[in-house]
């Protein structure tokens, strides 16, 4: 009976491309379909995403990006078909079979997104106030959490008998001071950079990058799909957002996290104002910081156990970012060095 609704349901669907089901299995959001011309996947979408999505998605295709799960048109040309107030698109499914371990897999990823943004970036003019409004803005926000870090621990120290999560803050204080105070020296150097530049790069950013969105076919060529939020914005609200549910771990010095930014780089080398900016935003202890304020907000403290834990879980975010931005600063004085000390053997061998 089950199975006979699945196909009841999707039969008007699929009839838009010509396409008998003949079973259907449910996978969330995704309707894995066995029909009269093979097996494909239907994903169904909010339909205020609809436009956005399938104008970026032929945008790609047309500048030559083919790293996309392709989307079939309807047998009209229509790349979704609005159903019951539901919009649906087609596309093939793919095996997604592990055939490379998680590095390899996660390179390929970061190798493609840098294509994708390589291919779709494009200046865009942002005022000389806008970019004003925006630092102000953001800097007087980093402030706020510096005075609240300040009160904080000040309360603490005065406290004769500290809780669990006061202790634990009191022993964190520091690395979030000194990555608020990075994140904020990063930050003000980016904009005396660009203070006077009325320019920025952006791209088609994916919206939400993430290992299941980024399949595989039997080749083992790997594919995003999932493009319901793609929109115009910065390669950062990219990369930031996977990069820190990767790290969102116990503690641990993540070197492959190192070789999939630096592959990225490779294929889309960010300018010395976009690197700041990255390293602002990464070392940013935004999470660690909120998940004090909750603590020193709340009126009822009957989840201790249950805060510090919440707490630990994002002060280990904090020094697994710290080391990979260690590592980041390490390697970037050694290219500097580098190419300072070719630049140097240069002049001499002019000279003689």
């Amino acid at each position: 009976m089950v199975k006979e609704n699945r196909l009841l349901k999707v039969a008007p669907i699929v009839k838009n491309y010509a396409l008998e089901p003949h079973f259907v299995e449910e996978r969330g959001r995704i309707r894995k379909i066995y029909t009269n011309k093979g097996v494909f996947a239907l994903k169904k979408i909010d339909p205020k995403h609809g436009g956005d999505f399938i104008r970026h998605v032929q945008s790609l295709f047309q500048k030559g990006y083919n790293r996309i799960v392709p989307i079939f048109p309807a047998v009209d040309g229509r790349y979704a078909v609005l159903h019951e107030n539901e919009l649906y698109y087609l596309m093939p499914w793919l095996a997604n079979e592990v055939k490379e371990n998680r590095f390899e897999r996660n390179q390929q990823l970061f190798r493609e997104l840098a294509r994708l943004h390589t291919l779709s970036v494009r200046e865009v003019t942002i005022s000389k106030e806008d970019r004003a409004e925006h630092y102000e803005k953001t800097l007087l926000e980093w402030e706020k959490e510096n005075e609240f870090l300040l009160g904080f621990i000040e309360s603490c120290e005065r406290r004769e008998y500290l809780s669990p999560f006061e202790l634990m803050f009191s022993l964190s204080y520091h690395d979030i001071s000194q990555a608020l105070q990075f994140s904020i020296k990063r930050f003000k150097t980016w904009y005396e950079k660009t203070e006077e530049s009325e320019k920025a790069r952006t791209v088609i950013i994916h919206g939400k990058v993430s290992t299941e969105h980024f399949l595989f076919d039997d080749k083992g060529h790997g594919y995003f799909t999932n493009f319901e939020k793609s929109r115009l914005g910065s390669p950062l609200h990219d990369l930031l957002p996977f990069l820190s549910r990767t790290l969102k771990t116990y503690p641990k010095r993540s070197e492959e996290c190192i070789e999939w930014i630096y592959t990225y780089l490779k294929y889309f080398p960010f300018k010395e104002d976009e690197l700041l900016l990255f390293q602002s935003y990464f070392a940013h202890p935004g999470a660690v910081i909120r998940s004090a304020e909750n603590y020193f907000k709340a009126s009822d403290r009957k989840g201790e156990r249950k805060s510090v834990l919440h707490f630990q879980r994002q002060y280990w975010l904090l020094k697994n970012t710290e080391y990979i931005l260690m590592r980041i600063e390490e390697i970037e004085a050694q290219k500097k060095q580098a190419k300072a000390m070719e630049e140097a053997e240069g002049q001499g061998g002019a000279q003689n």
